[in-house]
């Protein structure tokens, strides 16, 4: 058939697609990716779309492709231009439409780009991408004559991050934008916040002259320290390429990781909604689960992956959820999606209303001693295999309780150590935490005698 388009099988992951432009993903990809998502969409009943993209320099064009490919299903199509994803997954449900494409390469170097995409507000990932893949393979498409409207949400979408605001005592804050696609609304953001705004790379460069644009690794964040230390400021604030995830740095200089961020933003919703079901993934630390307990709320560990923990939230009714890479996910008074512009206002609000600052939160909270999130290299072919080989040897083991809904996370008196397989990359991801010095040591030797006996060199702990 003269419309089958097959494309580079590297591209079609497990919660998006992504490619680098030119090479693995081109304007007839994209073209062929939208036509095969709306053919879904409309066999689905749906028949509008609502499309953004973010700040990098190959967006516009891959945008003007991707409308082409929409409009040839038969879709009506909204252009709701640039800005940060979740300014589009706002649109999907403001506008609203039956579904949304944008066009990101999130957190990737330049010459990447990508696709995330969600019909009726459920995300679409996995086995829907796959499938989204064989459309296009095969030709199978819808034909119709869609038209395309602009319809920007920019300025309805800030005003809807400042409603949630509600603090108290004005603060001094540095933010780091990471010339990313939040950019144009943080600064139109920061104007209608009280206080004082260090912004920092707030202009949208698609080259991301400062830094790479992902706040979950530390030396991307050097600058946002300097700033919030020069500056005096109560807490730092960073964004990803494409803004649904946070990077947070204390008074002090002190990163807060995902699962720490969590238990601040949850203290909020747990005091509106006592007993409420509150999420975080497998990687997150023991203290995240032992302080939403504490508060009174009920901690629910779930896998890793921003589409898997927001399907999780549906079916448990979950107002708060996130993961260690920082994707924070509000569904009390907000929609359910991850915006970082949106958590940064909800913590920003609790800590202007508190008597203590960001720094006493962090401190207040039990220390642990963790190591990083390791990833080290694993074939394709072998690494569900061997997280199979560990959990068949732990079943015979005494004194340890294994949760396996995603790897495995092995609990003991010393802490715990978690060993999963990641679902875009050729990795294999470890972690391990205890209290005391020893038991992490003896927690790190546990793992690397399980990955020596599925035949592989464990990591550098240290």
């Amino acid at each position: 058939m003269s419309d089958a388009h097959k494309l580079d099988p590297t591209i079609l992951r497990e919660y998006d697609i992504r490619g680098i432009v030119g090479v693995t993903l081109n304007t007839g990809d994209v073209r062929a990716i939208a036509h095969a998502f709306a053919t879904m969409v409309s066999r689905e009943g749906g028949k509008t779309i609502a499309i953004g993209y973010d700040g990098r320099l190959s967006s516009p064009e891959l945008e003007a492709a991707a409308v082409d490919g929409l409009k040839a299903a038969g879709l009506n199509v909204y252009r709701t231009g640039m800005g940060p994803s979740p300014m589009l997954y706002y649109a999907t449900h403001e506008l609203p439409a039956d579904a949304g494409l944008m066009i990101t390469g999130s957190h990737n170097p330049p010459e990447y780009n990508g696709i995330k995409m969600s019909i009726g507000g459920r995300a679409f990932y996995g086995d829907d991408i796959q499938r989204l893949g064989c459309i296009a393979a095969a030709g199978d498409f819808e034909h119709g004559e869609g038209r395309a409207e602009d319809r920007p949400v920019f300025d309805d979408y800030v005003a809807r991050l400042l409603m949630d605001y509600r603090g108290g005592k004005e603060l001094t804050v540095a933010w780091d934008a990471g010339n990313g696609a939040a950019g144009d609304a943080l600064q139109k953001l920061v104007r209608g916040l009280p206080g004082r705004h260090v912004l920092l790379n707030e202009q949208v460069d698609g080259t991301f002259p400062a830094h790479h644009p992902d706040p979950t690794v530390e030396a991307n964040l050097a600058q946002l320290k300097q700033a919030v230390s020069k500056e005096n400021c109560d807490l730092g604030i960073a964004f990803d390429g494409d803004g649904d995830r946070i990077g947070i740095v204390d008074g002090r200089g002190r990163v807060l990781w995902g699962d720490q961020i969590m238990v601040i933003l949850a203290r909020e919703v747990l005091a509106d909604l006592p007993g409420a079901t509150i999420i975080a993934d497998v990687k997150a630390s023991q203290v995240f689960f032992d302080e939403i307990e504490r508060m009174g709320g009920k901690a629910l560990m779930w896998k890793t992956g921003h589409s898997l923990i927001k399907s999780k939230m549906v079916e448990t009714g979950s107002p708060l959820a996130g993961e260690m890479s920082a994707h924070i996910f509000f569904k009390h008074r907000y929609y359910g999606y991850d915006d970082a512009l949106y958590a940064a206002v909800r913590l920003l609000s609790i800590v202007a209303g508190s008597d203590e600052t960001l720094a006493d939160m962090l401190d207040a909270m039990p220390q642990m001693m963790n190591t990083p999130e390791l990833r080290f290299d694993c074939a394709e072919d072998r690494k569900f295999k061997v997280v199979e080989e560990v959990a068949h040897r732990l079943k015979s083991m005494d004194g340890i309780t294994v949760h396996d809904m995603d790897g495995v996370r092995v609990q003991s008196a010393d802490g715990w150590w978690l060993l999963r397989a990641s679902n875009t990359q050729a990795v294999l991801v470890a972690r391990c935490e205890s209290t005391n010095a020893e038991g992490l040591d003896r927690l790190k030797h546990e793992l690397s005698q399980q990955l020596t006996k599925s035949g592989l060199e464990p990591p550098d702990f240290n």
